[in-house]
């Protein structure tokens, strides 16, 4: 599908039907009617170079107490429902996969990737029982692809748990830190995973407020 003048193909689910909502001295903002995402359309996204080098710069230490306390939001969570000695996969672990070292501790199998840090392309002829994606989504260019794809290697009855900040409003949305990062590019709001859950016929479950739980029925 190809986009209409001015306007961009939203890189969730794929409608045309986009509209500008925001702008600021770097980029622009749009915001899809149907799934909610708002993106930034790829002809204002950094190189995928310069993408690396803002993580490099990340300290995110899997020793760091407050970091572990961070990602811990996911995976409490997700262990009232998933229990040892279940597999798990920490997709998009970075450079410092605290959360795979705390599910370790606990108990569970963890497999890692990441496609700077870890990029163990096994994980796709695999299927875990979860996967926690952990400050991840937001920084996806092709949403649309990449989460039906890792949603494909949950089993049946396994949970697919995400943190990542939502968008409440426009007004906010201008003020927000969170679009400052240019390596963030696609901004989901809870009416984002309502659709998603449905595409995906997923159940969908929100902790507090940036931790979403999906769950594939058994």
């Amino acid at each position: 599908m190809t986009s209409k003048p001015g306007q961009y193909v939203c890189p969730l689910c794929a409608q045309d039907d986009t509209h500008h909502y925001h702008s600021d001295r770097r980029r622009r903002y749009y915001l899809c009617p149907t799934c909610s995402l708002v993106f930034v359309p790829a002809i204002d996204h950094i190189s995928t170079a310069q993408e690396k080098a803002r993580y490099d710069r990340h300290t995110n230490d899997v020793h760091d107490a407050g970091y572990r306390d961070f990602v811990s939001r996911v995976l409490t969570p997700l262990s009232q429902h998933i229990l040892p000695p279940a597999w798990g996969l920490d997709f998009g672990c970075g450079p410092g996969p605290a959360l795979a070292d705390m599910a370790r501790k606990a108990g569970y199998h963890m497999s890692l990737f990441d496609p700077f840090y870890a990029p163990n392309h096994q994980i796709w002829t695999m299927s875990y029982d979860f996967i926690t994606c952990t400050e991840v989504v937001e920084h996806l260019r092709r949403p649309g692809f990449t989460l039906p794809r890792v949603w494909s290697l949950v089993r049946p009855g396994g949970w697919l748990g995400i943190m990542t900040k939502l968008v409440h409003s426009q007004a906010a949305f201008a003020q927000w830190h969170y679009i400052r990062d240019e390596t963030h590019v696609s901004f989901f709001s809870q009416a984002s995973f309502e659709w998603l859950a449905d595409h995906l016929s997923a159940q969908v479950m929100f902790y507090g407020r940036d931790v979403i739980l999906l769950h594939k029925p058994g």
